[in-house]
């Protein structure tokens, strides 16, 4: 591959998880237990009603973390329930996730990968 081509991915999503602070890293570890290959977490600041009033009037930290995971569109839904479970997000003020498409994305692909995935088509 010369240095100027670009291999593109388009059969991708952005799984996004919002958890309060301190809990991504359980979260990551059992994303990539479930075939993720990595994630990225950052720090995030939440408001709205629930800050205020929390759960049965306990208020609920503003401190989050936003961890992203970028997944195969074929894969996105095991991993996506495998972190919801770790998550707990079953119980109120836990956080929550969601799922975007993603149009494209770029990044190094070793060439052995690549070659297996243009064998694929």
């Amino acid at each position: 591959m010369s240095e100027n081509e670009i291999t593109v991915l388009t059969d991708v999503v952005l799984i996004t998880c919002i958890v309060q602070r301190g809990k991504a890293d359980d979260i990551v570890l059992a994303a990539q237990a479930a075939g993720a290959s990595g994630a990225t977490v950052h720090f995030a600041k939440g408001s709205g009603i629930r800050e205020r009033l929390g759960v049965l009037g306990v208020a609920v930290e503003v401190e989050k973390e936003v961890i992203s995971i970028l997944s195969p569109t074929d894969h996105a839904n095991h991993i996506f329930e495998t972190m919801h479970k770790a998550a707990q997000l079953d119980t109120p003020g836990m956080g929550f996730m969601y799922i975007t498409p993603v149009e494209k994305a770029a990044t190094y692909i070793p060439p052995g990968v690549l070659a297996r995935l243009r064998e694929k088509k």
